[in-house]
Protein backbone atom coordinates (compact mmCIF):
# COMPACT_ATOMS: atom_id res chain seq x y z
CA UNK A 1 0.00 0.00 0.00
CA UNK A 2 1.46 3.38 -0.77
CA UNK A 3 1.93 5.73 1.97
CA UNK A 4 -0.91 8.75 2.27
CA UNK A 5 -0.42 12.13 1.50
CA UNK A 6 -1.04 14.92 3.30
CA UNK A 7 -0.85 18.90 2.31
CA UNK A 8 -0.67 21.63 4.68
CA UNK A 9 -2.36 24.27 3.01
CA UNK A 10 -3.97 27.53 3.34
CA UNK A 11 -6.76 28.56 0.83
CA UNK A 12 -5.12 31.21 -0.85
CA UNK A 13 -1.36 31.17 -0.39
CA UNK A 14 -0.12 30.63 -3.98
CA UNK A 15 2.56 28.29 -2.95
CA UNK A 16 0.22 25.65 -1.59
CA UNK A 17 -2.24 26.47 -5.01
CA UNK A 18 0.97 25.37 -6.97
CA UNK A 19 1.36 22.08 -5.23
CA UNK A 20 -2.50 21.63 -5.52
CA UNK A 21 -2.02 21.45 -9.03
CA UNK A 22 0.84 19.27 -9.32
CA UNK A 23 -0.69 16.61 -7.13
CA UNK A 24 -3.74 16.87 -9.17
CA UNK A 25 -1.99 16.93 -12.73
CA UNK A 26 -0.16 13.88 -11.00
CA UNK A 27 -3.70 12.27 -10.06
CA UNK A 28 -2.37 11.70 -6.52
CA UNK A 29 -4.98 11.33 -3.54
CA UNK A 30 -3.87 13.43 -0.74
CA UNK A 31 -5.95 15.26 2.17
CA UNK A 32 -5.93 18.65 3.27
CA UNK A 33 -4.55 19.59 6.35
CA UNK A 34 -5.82 23.42 7.09
CA UNK A 35 -3.45 25.99 8.30
CA UNK A 36 -4.78 29.19 8.95
CA UNK A 37 -1.59 32.03 8.07
CA UNK A 38 -4.27 34.88 9.90
CA UNK A 39 -6.63 32.70 13.15
CA UNK A 40 -4.36 33.05 16.40
CA UNK A 41 -1.82 35.34 15.45
CA UNK A 42 -1.54 32.58 12.45
CA UNK A 43 -0.99 29.06 12.77
CA UNK A 44 2.16 28.45 11.33
CA UNK A 45 3.55 30.13 13.83
CA UNK A 46 2.11 27.57 17.02
CA UNK A 47 4.39 25.45 18.39
CA UNK A 48 3.18 22.28 16.90
CA UNK A 49 3.66 23.78 13.39
CA UNK A 50 7.25 24.80 13.77
CA UNK A 51 7.74 21.03 14.50
CA UNK A 52 6.46 20.44 11.20
CA UNK A 53 8.36 23.41 9.53
CA UNK A 54 10.58 25.28 11.19
CA UNK A 55 10.11 28.70 8.37
CA UNK A 56 6.56 28.48 9.27
CA UNK A 57 5.07 28.37 5.89
CA UNK A 58 2.95 26.74 3.94
CA UNK A 59 3.01 24.13 2.04
CA UNK A 60 3.90 21.19 3.63
CA UNK A 61 3.69 18.25 1.91
CA UNK A 62 3.68 14.84 4.19
CA UNK A 63 4.34 11.93 2.66
CA UNK A 64 4.37 8.76 5.00
CA UNK A 65 6.57 9.74 7.95
CA UNK A 66 8.57 12.37 5.43
CA UNK A 67 7.75 16.45 5.67
CA UNK A 68 8.61 18.15 2.95
CA UNK A 69 8.63 22.08 2.21
CA UNK A 70 9.42 24.67 -0.74
CA UNK A 71 6.53 24.43 -3.04
CA UNK A 72 9.08 24.01 -6.36
CA UNK A 73 10.88 21.05 -4.26
CA UNK A 74 8.12 19.68 -3.73
CA UNK A 75 6.77 19.44 -7.37
CA UNK A 76 10.25 17.84 -8.37
CA UNK A 77 10.23 15.41 -5.73
CA UNK A 78 6.62 14.75 -7.29
CA UNK A 79 8.29 14.38 -10.79
CA UNK A 80 11.56 11.99 -9.51
CA UNK A 81 8.55 9.48 -7.21
CA UNK A 82 5.73 9.54 -9.80
CA UNK A 83 7.36 10.57 -13.04
CA UNK A 84 4.27 10.25 -15.17
CA UNK A 85 2.67 12.92 -16.41
CA UNK A 86 5.76 14.74 -16.34
CA UNK A 87 5.79 18.41 -14.85
CA UNK A 88 9.17 18.77 -16.36
CA UNK A 89 9.78 18.30 -19.96
CA UNK A 90 12.01 15.56 -21.88
CA UNK A 91 15.10 17.85 -23.11
CA UNK A 92 17.50 19.89 -20.96
CA UNK A 93 17.12 22.96 -22.65
CA UNK A 94 13.22 22.65 -21.89
CA UNK A 95 13.70 22.11 -18.40
CA UNK A 96 15.24 25.22 -18.07
CA UNK A 97 13.14 26.72 -19.51
CA UNK A 98 10.24 25.61 -17.36
CA UNK A 99 12.56 26.09 -14.31
CA UNK A 100 13.10 30.24 -15.17
CA UNK A 101 9.69 30.48 -15.95
CA UNK A 102 8.51 29.17 -12.48
CA UNK A 103 11.49 30.22 -10.57
CA UNK A 104 10.97 34.06 -11.92
CA UNK A 105 7.18 33.40 -9.71
CA UNK A 106 8.47 32.07 -6.81
CA UNK A 107 11.73 33.72 -6.54
CA UNK A 108 11.68 36.89 -7.91
CA UNK A 109 7.75 38.33 -7.70
CA UNK A 110 6.08 36.10 -4.69
CA UNK A 111 8.46 36.80 -1.91
CA UNK A 112 8.20 40.10 -2.85
CA UNK A 113 4.22 40.54 -1.13
CA UNK A 114 3.49 37.35 0.25
CA UNK A 115 2.04 38.10 3.88
CA UNK A 116 5.06 37.93 6.19
CA UNK A 117 6.05 40.53 4.06
CA UNK A 118 3.15 42.98 4.30
CA UNK A 119 3.01 41.95 8.08
CA UNK A 120 6.30 43.33 8.55
CA UNK A 121 5.68 46.83 6.95
CA UNK A 122 2.32 47.22 8.91
CA UNK A 123 3.44 46.35 12.07
CA UNK A 124 6.73 47.03 12.06
CA UNK A 125 6.92 50.00 9.95
CA UNK A 126 3.04 51.43 9.85
CA UNK A 127 3.39 51.51 6.10
CA UNK A 128 -0.19 52.62 5.29
CA UNK A 129 -2.47 49.89 3.39
CA UNK A 130 -2.39 52.02 0.06
CA UNK A 131 1.35 52.02 0.06
CA UNK A 132 1.47 48.20 0.93
CA UNK A 133 -0.95 47.70 -1.96
CA UNK A 134 1.48 49.35 -4.78
CA UNK A 135 4.12 47.79 -3.59
CA UNK A 136 2.68 44.59 -4.25
CA UNK A 137 1.19 45.65 -7.66
CA UNK A 138 4.76 47.10 -8.50
CA UNK A 139 6.53 44.17 -8.10
CA UNK A 140 3.85 41.69 -9.49
CA UNK A 141 3.86 43.99 -12.79
CA UNK A 142 7.37 44.08 -13.04
CA UNK A 143 7.82 40.18 -12.64
CA UNK A 144 4.73 39.45 -15.04
CA UNK A 145 6.07 41.80 -17.79
CA UNK A 146 9.61 39.69 -17.89
CA UNK A 147 7.24 36.70 -18.26
CA UNK A 148 4.82 37.60 -20.71
CA UNK A 149 8.18 39.08 -23.27
CA UNK A 150 9.11 35.07 -22.23
CA UNK A 151 6.36 33.54 -23.10
CA UNK A 152 5.05 35.67 -26.30
CA UNK A 153 5.38 34.39 -29.65
CA UNK A 154 8.51 32.09 -28.27
CA UNK A 155 8.61 28.73 -30.66
CA UNK A 156 8.94 26.93 -27.80
CA UNK A 157 5.00 28.32 -26.36
CA UNK A 158 2.15 26.16 -26.94
CA UNK A 159 -1.04 26.12 -25.29
CA UNK A 160 0.78 26.13 -22.14
CA UNK A 161 4.08 27.92 -20.76
CA UNK A 162 6.58 25.05 -22.50
CA UNK A 163 4.53 22.86 -25.51
CA UNK A 164 1.14 21.59 -24.86
CA UNK A 165 1.21 19.65 -22.07
CA UNK A 166 0.96 21.75 -19.19
CA UNK A 167 3.86 21.43 -16.25
CA UNK A 168 5.67 23.41 -13.58
CA UNK A 169 5.88 26.60 -14.79
CA UNK A 170 1.54 26.51 -15.38
CA UNK A 171 1.33 25.36 -12.31
CA UNK A 172 3.30 28.87 -11.17
CA UNK A 173 2.09 30.96 -12.99
CA UNK A 174 -1.78 30.29 -12.50
CA UNK A 175 -1.88 31.48 -8.73
CA UNK A 176 0.39 34.37 -9.57
CA UNK A 177 -2.18 35.92 -12.25
CA UNK A 178 -4.92 35.03 -9.17
CA UNK A 179 -2.86 36.92 -7.20
CA UNK A 180 -2.63 39.86 -9.45
CA UNK A 181 -6.64 40.18 -9.93
CA UNK A 182 -6.52 40.45 -5.92
CA UNK A 183 -4.50 43.43 -6.08
CA UNK A 184 -6.00 44.91 -9.07
CA UNK A 185 -3.12 44.82 -11.02
CA UNK A 186 -4.21 45.78 -14.69
CA UNK A 187 -3.88 42.48 -17.10
CA UNK A 188 -4.52 43.56 -20.60
CA UNK A 189 -1.24 43.95 -20.52
CA UNK A 190 -0.38 40.51 -20.03
CA UNK A 191 -2.96 38.71 -23.15
CA UNK A 192 0.27 35.86 -23.43
CA UNK A 193 -0.19 34.85 -20.05
CA UNK A 194 -3.96 35.09 -19.66
CA UNK A 195 -4.70 32.92 -22.79
CA UNK A 196 -2.23 30.44 -21.09
CA UNK A 197 -4.26 30.42 -17.61
CA UNK A 198 -7.36 30.24 -19.80
CA UNK A 199 -6.63 26.83 -21.08
CA UNK A 200 -5.44 25.89 -17.87
CA UNK A 201 -7.56 26.87 -16.10
CA UNK A 202 -9.95 24.60 -18.30
CA UNK A 203 -8.47 21.81 -17.16
CA UNK A 204 -10.19 19.73 -14.21
CA UNK A 205 -6.96 19.68 -12.08
CA UNK A 206 -6.73 23.24 -12.25
CA UNK A 207 -10.00 24.12 -11.41
CA UNK A 208 -9.98 22.17 -8.49
CA UNK A 209 -7.29 23.22 -7.47
CA UNK A 210 -8.43 26.99 -7.40
CA UNK A 211 -8.72 28.43 -3.71
CA UNK A 212 -12.42 28.88 -3.40
CA UNK A 213 -12.89 25.18 -4.05
CA UNK A 214 -10.73 24.36 -0.95
CA UNK A 215 -12.13 23.41 1.95
CA UNK A 216 -10.96 25.75 4.60
CA UNK A 217 -11.75 28.57 2.04
CA UNK A 218 -14.94 30.85 3.87
CA UNK A 219 -18.12 31.05 2.49
CA UNK A 220 -17.87 34.21 1.02
CA UNK A 221 -15.56 33.36 -1.11
CA UNK A 222 -16.84 30.19 -2.67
Amino acid sequence: MSEPLQLYSYWRSSAAYRVRIGLNLKGLAYDIVPVHLLHDGGQQHSAEYRGINPQQLVPVLGHGHRRLSQSLAILEYLDEMWPTPALLPSTARERQRVRALALLVACDIHPLNNLRVLQYFEQEWNVPQPERDEWVRHWIVEGLSAAEAMVADHPSTGTYCEGNTPGMADCCLVPQLYNARRFGVDMARFPALQRIEAACLELPEFDAARPERQPDAPEKAR
